[in-house]
């Protein structure tokens, strides 16, 4: 039997009038690919795309614009971080730098919208992190979280991050962010200045790598 003639009942199965008229109704708006359709652009999160994703963000609570700040180097002393010695960034203007807002790409959208997701629901525990990590960063680097100790706890990139990446990480709060907990991000490209205990991938001795910036500490709001 097909799909069509199961919509009739019985007494009217040997109507050719009926038959014809049902069979070429269903023919003209046969919703199976319209179905087909809905689904993968706008209900399986995996191959959604524009306002299908678009849908899920507002699911999830994430948005696809990010605002990524102004950079700009400015003298300062050591307390701060990103600031510069004489003779290496000019006095503060008191003009902040101007932002710009990134609309995300489907691709990197759908991303940030699963580690949303994931956030959402996962315990704030340092393996529950790393997860998220490697599922937002896979194919940029290696990229951990540090527990400080005093409830500090550390993002960590041995990469440069991209400035929707740092928008993402600093400002999206698609990452898990445990209360009452002082987070930070760092962003650094290996080797470092350090010692033998860190090991020579990671810690070159003097004259051979350099410190890490004061610039590439970040607290995380």
């Amino acid at each position: 039997m097909r799909d069509w003639e199961k919509t009739i009942q019985s007494e009217y199965a040997n109507s050719p009038t009926i038959c014809t008229l049902i069979q070429n109704m269903n023919e003209y708006i046969d919703p199976r690919a319209d179905i087909d359709n809905f689904y993968n652009i706008v209900w399986n999160v995996e191959t959604a795309v524009g306002f299908g994703l678009d849908i899920w963000g507002r699911i999830v609570g994430i948005s696809r614009q990010l605002t990524i700040p102004g950079t700009s180097e400015y003298f300062g002393f050591n307390e701060g971080t990103g600031f510069y010695p004489f003779g290496q960034a000019p006095f503060y203007s008191g003009v902040p730098p101007a932002t710009q807002t990134y609309t995300l790409s489907d691709d990197a959208y759908r991303t940030l919208i699963l580690v949303k997701a994931m956030s959402n629901i996962f315990l704030s525990t340092a393996p529950a992190i790393n997860q998220i990590l490697q599922n937002l960063f896979s194919d940029s680097g290696r990229c951990y979280v540090n527990d400080l100790g005093g409830m500090k706890l550390r993002y960590t990139f041995e990469f440069l991050l991209t400035p929707y990446q740092f928008a993402i990480i600093t400002q999206s709060g698609a990452l898990p962010k445990p209360a009452a907990v002082e987070c930070f991000m760092i962003q650094t490209v290996l080797p470092v200045f350090g010692f033998s205990e860190a090991g020579t991938a990671t810690a070159a001795p003097f004259g051979q790598a350099p410190f890490i910036s004061e610039g590439s500490l970040y607290a995380i709001s």
